[in-house]
């Protein structure tokens, strides 16, 4: 077992040289104390423009690429990734931040405990964080834990050691400063990707930090979403449904029960009701969201549609039959509530029935069409789902028929014997 250690570098002149002899003089007591058999160190400069890689060529028993221009953090260690196809790969930052003589204690607790990730965590007793990158740290590590379930302290660790046949399922992830916090997400959101975390020391950069307190860290958090909507949609799309379900119920309930005692509506209650309109808007549209990105989910890998019971649910409200019983059921209603006020337009050109009943039957016609939408909006999904499957089986088909055919093996011509030939 070998660990391929990552080091992205952006012009980091300053620390380059240090961070590369710790790491080359780390590698004995790695593989003495860890499973890892051998390390290799490849130095990725992303774009560097001072003399990073004049510092980093210097040094013979590292494997050294260079990006002309910048392509970011994440796509510099993807790059460092596909060097080799050691069994395990990890990063650490090029600043000096962090010590390299951890890789061991990674490596054996992923080992250990059967991870498939194992990340060093910068929030522990010995660490020199900043006080405002410690408290976004743990606002990110607290959002994470709602929406998947699981804890890890510090999401964005630039010290990590991955096993290389979990980067299939991590991938893809972004080329920038969010690819740790987009990996963390990735795999707390996916089960099958359990994360070990051990607390490391430390230490405050060597040079300027390249990183944005504010912009990157709204960057991480549309990273963190963004992976919950891939992996997990159901825990946005649902939990927004529900919420807009209580509130428009709530809201709702006093007009109702007036309506019903009393068959009349207070003049005041419109913007009550047209509140619950929007609400109630709100969450038709957040299920017919998540049962498009149920839909689109199954295209990873032929994944087949999840079959829970929320899921079974979404698709049964969603499918021919439950439609067309809805229209039955709604289309009917809409016209009472206001075909007597179109007939009244028509013969008088003046509407005499009450506001209520407007708004009632345009937040069930809104909600109809947005149903109907969403049905053909999954169907031409679906279409497009079989398709890329049968268009990637033919592929399949025809890549194993050329590897089946024999190769031709080109002919010799006979030589021509009649110039030889003596007469006698």
């Amino acid at each position: 077992m070998r660990l391929t250690v990552v080091i992205p570098a952006l012009n980091e002149e300053q620390a380059i040289a240090s961070i590369i002899e710790r790491t080359l003089a780390a590698r004995q007591h790695i593989v003495a104390n860890s499973p890892v058999c051998g390390v290799d160190i490849v130095v990725v400069s992303d774009g560097s423009t001072d003399g990073t890689v004049e510092i980093a060529r210097q040094y013979d028993d590292i494997n050294l690429i260079v990006f002309e221009k910048n392509q970011g953090y994440g796509a510099a260690i993807k790059k460092g990734f596909s060097v080799n196809q050691s069994d395990l790969v990890g990063f650490l930052d090029a600043d000096g931040t962090c010590d390299p003589h951890f890789f061991a204690e990674l490596c054996s607790d992923l080992c250990d405990q059967n991870a498939a990730i194992a990340l060093g965590s910068r929030l522990g007793p010995n660490s020199e964080m900043p006080p405002i990158r410690r408290l976004g740290n743990r606002i990110y590590a607290t959002i994470l834990s709602v929406l998947t379930n699981r804890i890890v302290h510090d999401t964005a660790s630039g010290m990590r050691v991955i096993r290389r046949e979990a980067l299939d399922e991590l991938y893809p992830l972004p080329d920038g400063l969010n690819f740790t916090p987009a990996m963390s997400a990735r795999a707390l959101l996916d089960d099958r990707l359990p994360i070990v975390e051990r607390p490391m020391s430390y230490k405050e950069r060597v040079g300027e930090s390249k990183l944005s307190v504010v912009k990157d860290g709204v960057r991480f958090l549309q990273t963190i979403i963004d992976m919950t909507l891939f992996v997990r949609p159901a825990r946005v799309f649902l939990s927004v449904a529900i919420a807009c379900g209580l509130i428009t119920v709530f809201f709702a309930a006093h007009p109702i029960e007036m309506w019903l005692m009393q068959r009349r509506l207070e003049e005041s209650m419109i913007y009550r009701l047209l509140f619950c309109s929007f609400m109630g808007s709100i969450g038709v549209l957040s299920l017919s969201a998540l049962i498009i990105a149920q839909t689109l989910r199954s295209l990873e890998r032929n994944r087949p549609e999840d079959n829970a019971l929320v899921h079974r649910g979404l698709r049964g409200l969603f499918s021919k039959t439950a439609l067309t019983a809805i229209f039955s059921v709604t289309a009917p209603v809409i016209i009472w509530l206001v075909g007597p006020g179109i007939l009244t337009w028509i013969g008088e050109r003046q509407v005499h029935i009450h506001w209520s009943r407007v708004v009632l039957a345009g937040l069930l016609t809104f909600t109809l069409c947005q149903l109907i939408t969403t049905k053909v909006v999954v169907g031409l999904v679906r279409i497009h789902i079989a398709r890329q499957r049968f268009v990637t089986r033919q592929a399949r088909v025809e890549q194993q028929s050329k590897q089946r055919r024999p190769i031709p093996i080109p002919q010799k011509p006979l030589p021509d014997l009649s110039r030889d030939v003596v007469l006698t």
